[in-house]
């Protein structure tokens, strides 16, 4: 084949420090609009951003030269800095780990919607079973005593 054809689809999932409840409502839109430049700096696709105030879920497209920690290692440390600037919370952090789940190009559209219906989802649903469902939903390995 003389050229190469890649779908590389993420769902990318991090949490602040602590979970604290961090992400105010007001910063929400903006902050979105932010991860999405810095994936595209990145030069990456933001194809939906949501969150709610303590964690962010991310889906993205990604080229195969790119590596998934240094693109998250960007994101983080950016956004954490734009956050402490921007939304006046000079204490802002995000917790050191990330999940991150591949997706089919078939399975985005589903992957966006729940991204977008993140605060209805977390009437019902806490960050932690949300998690811990994807991962057994994708066959991860894990441990509960480090989901905190």
């Amino acid at each position: 084949m003389p050229s190469s054809y890649t779908s590389l689809h993420y769902h990318l999932v991090f949490a602040t420090k602590h979970r604290e409840p961090l992400i105010a409502p007001a910063c929400r839109a903006e902050l979105h609009r932010y991860m999405g430049g810095v994936v595209r700096e990145n030069e990456g696709m933001a194809l939906s951003v949501g969150n709610v105030e303590d964690h962010v879920h991310l889906l993205v497209g990604l080229k195969p030269t790119h590596r998934l920690s240094d693109v998250m290692r960007a994101l983080k440390t950016s956004s954490s800095a734009w956050a402490k600037a921007r939304c006046r919370f000079p204490g802002f952090r995000w917790q050191d780990g990330y999940s991150a789940f591949t997706v089919s190009a078939s399975g985005t559209a589903s992957v966006r919607r729940s991204i977008e219906r993140q605060e209805a989802h977390h009437r019902s649903r806490t960050f932690r079973d949300e998690l811990i469902a994807y991962l057994r939903a994708t066959g991860v390995d894990f441990d509960e005593r480090f989901l905190d």
